[in-house]
């Protein structure tokens, strides 16, 4: 029998649920991933690692299943057999959890409990322990407590997905408190790439611009552009899910950059790249803006990078540069369409940076 790691991750098909594949595959580990059933395929972003299950040395597998359907979840827990579970499934996209508060409710808090009670009771019933990780969120902050926020921050989440982030937090702790699971709390502030979803404000951006410069869009349409979050690179912050379940000891971690930027700056630093004014092409709608704004997040690393070593490599321009030059790259710009050498402007907005 083989004594490879297993892997479950709910949200497998997602930019974290992605990455976090990629690396758990580089650490030889056999990676399961629960996905959601659709009409059409939605798998695009793990589609260069998916292997055929029927050969033999396939490490990678996928399930139908759902946050909401805790008997599916109980199935797939006892089929697979995982030595660590990463639950990165929900309806996470904020504005839209005021529109959709009972589904975002049902599959960000409900699913969380559903499979933290099946984790606890297949673990009571064969006594193989199972490692889990909650993902959550900088949204469970909300409204400004301190400046940063911390593990100790109190939480007022301002939204329902973050009420949602917020019980599941707490259900986390819960778990381990009372069942001795051992279960760790990611507090991930926003983390994003190129894979980052085209409906968040920093892709639908980067995105826009690339098409602005193809000449197939003229505008792009935001809300609140004074809004400051702590940016990072998705790929560096899920190794740090990685890292929890690698102590000695379950424990809850904010993990975050430590720096705060607007949406108004990442406009800038990311119009800049093409050589653009994002004044000239950025439109404002109403629609756009939550019922309860979150103004500022920045996160507080500290504990993160002292206990379990971890560091962002990635800088905000840097960031911003990449996300940019990804999409350029997607529709098909090459240097010749470019109005400005890429090298020259990457090193422009770098510069910008420091000023800021």
């Amino acid at each position: 029998m083989s004594d490879r790691q297993k892997a479950l991750i709910t949200g497998i098909t997602g930019q974290d649920g992605s990455y976090l594949s990629e690396l758990l595959l580089d650490k030889d580990y056999e990676v399961h991933g629960i996905i959601r059933r659709t009409s059409t395929f939605n798998t695009d972003r793990i589609d260069h690692i998916y292997q055929d299950p029927h050969q033999e040395d396939a490490r990678f597998f996928l399930h139908y299943g759902d946050l909401t359907d805790g008997s599916t979840i109980r199935h797939i827990l006892e089929k697979v057999k995982p030595n660590e579970v990463y639950n990165l499934g929900a309806q996470s996209h904020v504005r839209v959890s005021f529109d959709a508060p009972e589904f975002t409710f049902d599959s960000v808090a409900m699913g969380t409990l559903r499979l933290l009670e099946a984790i606890k009771d297949y673990q009571e019933r064969t006594g193989i322990e199972v490692r889990y990780y909650q993902a959550g969120s900088s949204e469970m902050f909300g409204k400004v407590q301190e400046i940063p926020q911390k593990e100790s921050t109190p939480f007022y989440p301002r939204s329902p997905y973050a009420c949602g982030k917020v019980y599941a937090h707490w259900q986390t702790i819960n778990h381990r408190e009372s069942y001795h699971l051992f279960a760790c709390n990611g507090i991930l502030f926003n983390h994003e790439s190129p894979r980052r979803g085209e409906t968040f404000v920093t892709r639908k951006i980067t995105r826009a611009i690339a098409r602005i410069v193809a000449g197939k869009q003229d505008q792009v349409y935001l809300g609140n552009l004074d809004s400051k979050r702590d940016w990072g690179y998705a790929k560096d912050y899920v190794k740090a899910m990685w890292l929890m379940l690698q102590q000695d000891k379950p424990d809850d971690y904010v993990v975050a950059t430590g720096e705060t930027y607007s949406v108004k700056e990442f406009l800038e630093l990311a119009f800049n790249y093409v050589n653009l004014n994002w004044e000239d092409y950025v439109a404002f709608d109403k629609c756009y803006l939550r019922p309860a704004e979150v103004e500022l997040l920045i996160g507080d690393p500290t504990k993160v990078k002292t206990k379990l070593n971890w560091q962002p490599s990635v800088t905000f321009p840097e960031l911003v540069a990449l996300m940019v030059q990804a999409d350029l790259d997607a529709i098909g710009i090459d240097n010749g369409k470019m109005t400005t050498d890429k090298a020259y402007i990457r090193q422009n907005i770098v510069n910008k940076s420091t000023s800021m």
